[in-house]
């Protein structure tokens, strides 16, 4: 009986700990050729800093562009251009905040 509340709360904790980014944005992208820590590093070096970056994203996403994007012009062609997001302002934030936590790089240089 104990394991069984055990594996419940682990299981529990598992599905909890998914975030707007897991939930919303990363199955839309697990079928791309460029992964979103590409993508990731792509925004990084056209607009720089966190600020700059969370900002155009969630401009991005809720209007998007061919001009704003940091992929390819091969990768527009081939995939297009996104329709704009669903996600209210918070969650999108949210989203945004999970995926700059991750893939930023500042923290992980030695």
């Amino acid at each position: 009986m104990v394991k069984k509340i055990i594996i419940f709360c682990m299981l529990a904790v598992q599905l909890y700990s998914n975030t707007i980014f897991d939930n919303k944005c990363v199955p839309c992208h697990k079928d791309l050729p460029t992964s979103l820590q590409q993508m990731f590093m792509q925004y990084l070096k056209l607009y720089s800093s966190q600020t700059n970056v969370k900002y155009v994203l969630k401009y991005y996403l809720k209007h998007p562009s061919k001009e704003l994007s940091a992929m390819s012009d091969l990768f527009i062609d081939v995939y297009g251009i996104k329709n704009p997001t669903k996600l209210s302002d918070k969650e999108l934030k949210q989203a945004i905040d999970t995926y700059w936590d991750r893939y930023k790089v500042i923290d992980k240089l030695k």
